[in-house]
Protein backbone atom coordinates (compact mmCIF):
# COMPACT_ATOMS: atom_id res chain seq x y z
CA UNK A 1 0.00 0.00 0.00
CA UNK A 2 2.39 2.73 -0.79
CA UNK A 3 1.31 5.95 -1.66
CA UNK A 4 -2.37 5.44 -0.69
CA UNK A 5 -4.60 5.20 2.75
CA UNK A 6 -6.12 1.61 3.73
CA UNK A 7 -9.60 1.32 3.32
CA UNK A 8 -9.71 3.97 0.69
CA UNK A 9 -10.46 4.25 -2.60
CA UNK A 10 -9.76 6.66 -5.46
CA UNK A 11 -12.73 5.55 -7.30
CA UNK A 12 -15.65 7.74 -6.68
CA UNK A 13 -19.14 6.15 -5.44
CA UNK A 14 -22.16 6.62 -8.10
CA UNK A 15 -24.89 8.37 -7.14
CA UNK A 16 -28.30 6.19 -6.93
CA UNK A 17 -30.78 6.08 -9.60
CA UNK A 18 -33.32 8.21 -7.95
CA UNK A 19 -31.15 10.75 -6.41
CA UNK A 20 -29.63 10.86 -9.97
CA UNK A 21 -32.97 11.45 -11.39
CA UNK A 22 -33.82 13.69 -9.36
CA UNK A 23 -30.84 15.87 -10.30
CA UNK A 24 -31.91 15.59 -14.18
CA UNK A 25 -35.46 16.71 -13.48
CA UNK A 26 -33.90 19.28 -11.46
CA UNK A 27 -31.48 20.57 -14.41
CA UNK A 28 -33.96 20.12 -17.24
CA UNK A 29 -36.20 22.46 -14.76
CA UNK A 30 -33.60 24.99 -14.96
CA UNK A 31 -33.34 24.86 -18.46
CA UNK A 32 -36.88 25.56 -19.09
CA UNK A 33 -38.32 21.90 -19.91
CA UNK A 34 -41.30 21.61 -18.21
CA UNK A 35 -43.53 18.72 -17.39
CA UNK A 36 -46.57 19.24 -19.78
CA UNK A 37 -49.31 20.71 -17.58
CA UNK A 38 -52.45 18.75 -16.02
CA UNK A 39 -55.70 18.04 -17.94
CA UNK A 40 -57.26 18.51 -14.86
CA UNK A 41 -56.66 19.27 -11.28
CA UNK A 42 -57.95 19.52 -7.80
CA UNK A 43 -60.69 21.98 -7.31
CA UNK A 44 -59.06 22.61 -3.71
CA UNK A 45 -55.34 23.15 -5.03
CA UNK A 46 -56.53 25.12 -8.18
CA UNK A 47 -58.24 27.28 -6.10
CA UNK A 48 -54.53 27.78 -3.57
CA UNK A 49 -52.52 27.93 -6.97
CA UNK A 50 -54.63 30.77 -8.14
CA UNK A 51 -54.34 32.88 -4.96
CA UNK A 52 -57.94 32.87 -4.15
CA UNK A 53 -57.09 31.77 -0.66
CA UNK A 54 -53.60 31.32 1.54
CA UNK A 55 -53.06 28.10 2.06
CA UNK A 56 -55.06 24.73 1.06
CA UNK A 57 -56.24 23.87 3.96
CA UNK A 58 -58.32 26.98 3.64
CA UNK A 59 -59.62 25.94 -0.15
CA UNK A 60 -60.76 22.50 1.27
CA UNK A 61 -62.24 24.13 4.05
CA UNK A 62 -63.97 26.45 1.83
CA UNK A 63 -65.17 23.91 -0.63
CA UNK A 64 -66.37 21.76 2.47
CA UNK A 65 -68.39 24.13 3.55
CA UNK A 66 -70.09 24.62 0.55
CA UNK A 67 -69.17 28.12 -0.53
CA UNK A 68 -67.77 26.82 -3.88
CA UNK A 69 -69.83 26.05 -7.56
CA UNK A 70 -68.32 24.30 -10.54
CA UNK A 71 -70.43 25.08 -13.74
CA UNK A 72 -74.01 26.04 -11.53
CA UNK A 73 -73.85 23.28 -9.28
CA UNK A 74 -72.54 23.02 -5.61
CA UNK A 75 -69.82 21.06 -4.83
CA UNK A 76 -68.86 19.91 -1.25
CA UNK A 77 -65.45 17.72 -2.11
CA UNK A 78 -62.30 19.30 -2.61
CA UNK A 79 -61.00 16.29 -4.64
CA UNK A 80 -63.54 16.94 -7.68
CA UNK A 81 -61.68 17.29 -10.54
CA UNK A 82 -61.41 21.07 -12.65
CA UNK A 83 -61.19 21.29 -15.69
CA UNK A 84 -60.35 23.85 -18.67
CA UNK A 85 -63.31 25.95 -19.78
CA UNK A 86 -64.96 25.06 -16.62
CA UNK A 87 -66.82 28.38 -14.55
CA UNK A 88 -65.99 28.58 -10.64
CA UNK A 89 -68.08 30.74 -8.25
CA UNK A 90 -66.65 31.11 -5.23
CA UNK A 91 -67.83 33.35 -2.43
CA UNK A 92 -65.10 35.15 -0.54
CA UNK A 93 -64.85 38.16 1.52
CA UNK A 94 -68.18 39.21 0.95
CA UNK A 95 -68.31 39.02 -2.29
CA UNK A 96 -68.42 36.45 -5.42
CA UNK A 97 -66.35 35.64 -8.07
CA UNK A 98 -66.92 34.13 -10.82
CA UNK A 99 -63.78 32.55 -13.05
CA UNK A 100 -63.44 30.52 -16.04
CA UNK A 101 -60.27 28.37 -15.58
CA UNK A 102 -57.93 29.26 -18.45
CA UNK A 103 -55.11 27.13 -17.46
CA UNK A 104 -53.06 24.99 -14.36
CA UNK A 105 -49.76 25.32 -12.80
CA UNK A 106 -47.49 22.29 -11.75
CA UNK A 107 -46.92 24.74 -8.61
CA UNK A 108 -47.97 27.73 -7.22
CA UNK A 109 -45.93 30.64 -8.15
CA UNK A 110 -45.73 34.21 -7.90
CA UNK A 111 -49.08 36.26 -8.47
CA UNK A 112 -48.55 37.20 -12.42
CA UNK A 113 -48.47 33.43 -12.95
CA UNK A 114 -52.00 33.34 -10.54
CA UNK A 115 -54.11 35.63 -12.41
CA UNK A 116 -52.89 33.76 -15.93
CA UNK A 117 -54.76 30.77 -14.49
CA UNK A 118 -58.06 32.50 -15.13
CA UNK A 119 -60.52 35.21 -16.66
CA UNK A 120 -62.65 36.92 -13.98
CA UNK A 121 -66.52 36.76 -15.62
CA UNK A 122 -67.82 39.35 -13.30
Amino acid sequence: MTGKRAGRSSKRIPLKLNRRARRAAFLADELGARPAAPKQQRVDRWLWHARLVRTRGAAAALVGAGYVRLNGARIEAPGRPVRMGDVITAALDRRVRVLKVRAFAARRGPAAAAASLYVELS
